[in-house]
């Protein structure tokens, strides 16, 4: 049977989504759909909105279960999805959360997902049923991180199950018993704290000397946190990344930097980042308010409801040496920042500048740094990369200057 994961959430977590379906945030230690797959055994089909379909291409099965990416999976979950007979829509908190449908009516969801319309399954249905437990959704960017140490530790039990840890070389001060370090993962003098969550270390990650760790944290494949570095849970760290300074739960996507001393809080970086020397972000306001951030959907501040909020940033942006971010500060794609002031608290895709104003970032120049900054991981920067990108400069451009 086939499982297709649709984006029924994909505006709402723009900028986020302007470069991934909603099935590949990333949301604990690896995408929601790594752990669909993990529960399933088998391969899951995405689809998605049109700009993205080129990049993520799905051929929509001969029926099989249409399931909402937004969801955090479970065992449970995976097991009553795969039980559904045709025709039943399974929901949680009146939200779709899976149909087992015909082929007809995958086309028709797929068709939707395309023109970034919200699908509705109801009237497609011969029969509802309410999943009994509570159920994780990711609905917001905001989302990500106030989730993340709950599906930390749920990735934790399934990734290390049956497996045991490499030991820790002497200088390694550990306390708490849910350390987890992969073959190959290099730590040097330093202390971790498992007490509040466990912590993940995988395969070609290195802690460096007198890194200070508190779980929950998952560090990926060939990341590296520099030395002195203080991470705070629930963080994670995906692959290939360079993380210093002080970071308190945040998720910092796979190819980004933030390799020296300054605070991240509260926040998603997307990939393909860096924040420069000494980058600070708020997370709290001097008046212990609430937090407003620019929603894509009604094209205004939105109160988040949310005392601790600090910066989503999309994919390829940067940021100067002593950038300073305010509180909810959402970045799209491909941005420069620099300046000695507040930018504003909301940048929209490829502008260059920051607290004196903003203009245009040229695109063949951001295209170029993109590819610039792909090649030193060996990554190609293909033509479907600089169209998605295009696209991207046009769905923006409305909310430049």
């Amino acid at each position: 049977m086939r499982y297709t994961l649709f984006d029924f959430r994909y505006s709402a977590l723009l900028p986020l989504t302007y470069t991934r379906p909603v099935s590949h945030l990333r949301v604990g230690a690896d995408r929601i759909i790594d752990k669909w797959e993990r529960l399933w055994g088998e391969r899951a089909e995405v689809c998605t909105a049109s700009d993205l379909s080129a990049k993520f291409p799905c051929a929509p099965p001969a029926g099989g279960f249409a399931v909402n990416a937004s969801v955090i999976p479970n065992a449970a979950l995976a097991a009553k999805i795969r039980s559904l007979p045709e025709g039943t829509l399974l929901t949680s908190r009146g939200l779709a959360v899976a149909m087992h449908c015909t082929a007809d009516q995958i086309k028709l969801i797929s068709q939707q997902v395309n023109l970034k319309e919200y699908p509705d399954l109801k009237p497609m249905a011969t029969e509802t049923e309410v999943f009994p437990e509570a159920l994780t959704f990711i609905e917001r960017p905001s989302d990500i991180f106030a989730q993340n140490g709950a599906v930390l530790r749920d990735d934790f039990d399934a990734l290390t199950r049956g497996r045991r840890t490499t030991n820790f070389p002497e200088g390694v001060m550990v306390t708490g018993r849910d350390i987890f370090a992969e073959p190959g993962a290099t730590l040097r003098p330093c202390f971790i704290n498992a007490a509040e969550g466990p912590v993940y270390i995988a395969a070609g990650a290195e802690v460096s000397e007198g890194c200070m760790i508190r779980g929950p944290l998952y560090l990926g494949p060939d990341s590296i946190l520099k030395m002195g570095a203080k991470i705070y849970g629930p963080t994670t760290v995906g692959k290939h990344c360079k993380v210093g300074g002080e970071v308190n739960n945040s998720i910092i996507d796979d190819y980004s930097n933030k390799g020296h001393d300054g605070f991240l809080g509260n926040s998603v970086v997307g990939s393909w980042c860096n924040l420069g020397a000494d980058t600070n972000v708020s997370n709290l306001k001097n008046n212990y308010g609430q937090i407003r951030v620019w929603d894509y959907e009604t094209e205004e501040l939105r109160d988040t409801g949310l005392q601790f909020h600090g910066l989503v940033m999309g994919d390829h942006s940067k940021a100067g040496i002593n950038t300073m971010f305010n509180t909810g500060t959402v970045v799209g794609v491909s941005c420069n920042i620099y300046g000695g002031g507040f930018p504003k608290k909301f940048i929209p895709s490829f502008s260059w500048g920051g607290d004196e104003g903003l203009i245009d970032y040229d695109f063949d120049k951001a295209c170029q740094t993109a590819e610039a900054m792909m090649a030193r991981r060996g990554v190609p920067f293909t033509e479907t990369d600089r169209d998605l990108l295009s696209a991207i400069f046009e769905a923006d451009a409305g909310f430049r200057p």
